[in-house]
């Protein structure tokens, strides 16, 4: 994968981009603070099941198969709900596609609040699992919009380390709000999504389209249109579906989302079983693995974009990048044999850090392969997909633990998934290269 042995897009345009200097205007990165904000939303209220596990396990009487199951239906919606906001948004744009997305997702995450039994919590999740499955193709779609291919994996791995920022949030926010109201957990649910409708106020105000915002300079616009213009219109459904570029993301989701699924759902409940740890005390050796988590997914992004302002291709820098992350995770596969808290609280934040970076790249290639109006589509189809693969490892776990008790198995999978999602994504786009739209 060196930079002179392949011909694959460079991020430049014919037109003198590549010397351009940036400019001093920056609007484009508060944009990308409003998507870090929201994607910590988004992730406070995904990983509250993971930090009331106990609390909830004890007061609606589950099992692991139960909990599986409840996982198992949000993933489902997520993966269902993926393909129609990918398309979504390719019509209607960024700002309509975010207020729909986050409108339902919050009304579902305070409904929890109002639940009684496992299968109204499974719908709640069901609901749950629709808006949320909105957030990262309407992300994505906003930074395609707003930032140069050079800046891209950067401004995705920012945004995206608000992920990390809302699983820091979670198990020191919300087993304070379960202490204060005497154990109760549903006020939490509705606490925290009625507080978080202020940013959708602020989304609603301050975020349109680069060419049409006051806030941005002439030289800002230039930058952010740096590269080769785009077709407009949207592709349709099997234009889209018939390049192995849009498989090569889409099976990469399929083999790593399951495994952050398994850090989101199941490590609050590891760390509590291994470890003789309780609501009140996993919280400090979560907030270190989702630090070191922020860390990696901004270090993914700035190092492919560092190694093509040194002249690396896309391809080779997107890879290399990769194929650091996917080393940096294999020392996953032998933590349950330690017994340093930790010990093993470093190995699996270097694990969530690799992820993290990993995906930061992974989820560039739709705007480093196709025009802009199909990005939303092809993010959704590769959603869908790691959705798909979600419901399957959900399944897995739950019968791993059930039957045997041990996690070995499952940090198995975690450990070879980037290597196997690496591999499909260089035999389906050994150059990256960008996709030919007959006229």
């Amino acid at each position: 994968m060196s930079s002179s042995a392949d011909e694959a897009l460079t991020p430049v345009s014919g037109n003198g981009a590549a010397a351009m200097a940036p400019p001093s205007s920056r609007y484009r990165w508060v944009i990308c603070s409003l998507l870090f904000a929201v994607t910590a939303i988004n992730y406070v209220d995904r990983q509250m099941i993971g930090v009331l596990k106990p609390v909830l396990a004890n007061d609606l009487h589950w099992t692991e198969i139960d909990y599986a199951n409840v996982v198992f239906w949000f993933q489902c919606a997520y993966a269902i709900g993926y393909i129609g906001f990918g398309r979504f948004v390719d019509v209607v744009g960024a700002r309509i596609g975010y207020t729909v997305a986050f409108t339902i997702w919050t009304l579902a995450h305070i409904a929890h609040g109002a639940v009684n039994t496992i299968t109204q919590f499974a719908i709640a999740r069901f609901a749950l699992g629709i808006g949320e499955s909105g957030s990262f193709p309407v992300a994505i779609r906003a930074v395609t919009e707003w930032f140069p291919a050079r800046e891209r994996a950067l401004a995705i791995g920012v945004f995206n380390a608000g992920s990390n920022v809302g699983a820091i949030v979670t198990p020191l926010l919300v087993p304070w709000l379960v202490a204060i109201y005497g154990g109760n957990w549903r006020p939490a649910f509705v606490i925290t999504g009625v507080v978080s409708f202020v940013w959708l106020i602020a989304w609603v105000i301050m975020y349109r389209s680069p060419a049409k915002h006051s806030r941005v300079t002439p030289e800002e616009l230039a930058w952010i249109e740096q590269d080769p213009a785009d077709p407009t219109t949207p592709m349709r459904w099997r234009d889209i579906m018939r390049f192995r570029e849009t498989w090569a993301f889409a099976i990469g989701k399929f083999c790593i989302d399951p495994v952050w699924w398994f850090y989101l759902f199941w490590l609050p409940g590891y760390l509590g079983d291994r470890y003789h740890l309780d609501l009140k005390s996993f919280g400090p050796p979560l907030v270190v693995v989702y630090l070191l988590s922020d860390i990696g997914s901004i270090a993914g992004g700035w190092l492919s974009g560092r190694l093509m302002k040194a002249g690396w291709s896309v391809n080779s820098a997107r890879k290399t990048t990769m194929l650091i992350c996917a080393f940096a995770i294999l020392p996953i596969f032998a933590v349950q044999s330690v017994d340093n808290l930790w010990v093993a609280v470093g190995i699996i934040g270097l694990a969530t850090a690799g992820h993290q970076a990993f995906s930061a790249n992974l989820y560039t290639l739709p705007s480093d392969l196709f025009p802009r109006s199909a990005v939303g589509s092809v993010i959704g189809i590769g959603g869908a997909l790691g959705g798909v693969g979600g419901m399957i490892f959900s399944l897995y776990i739950g019968q791993v633990l059930d039957k045997l008790g041990s996690y070995a198995p499952i940090f198995l999978v975690a450990a070879a998934a980037y290597f196997v999602a690496l591999l499909v994504v260089h035999v389906l786009s050994p150059r990256l290269a960008r996709v030919t739209i007959p006229a």
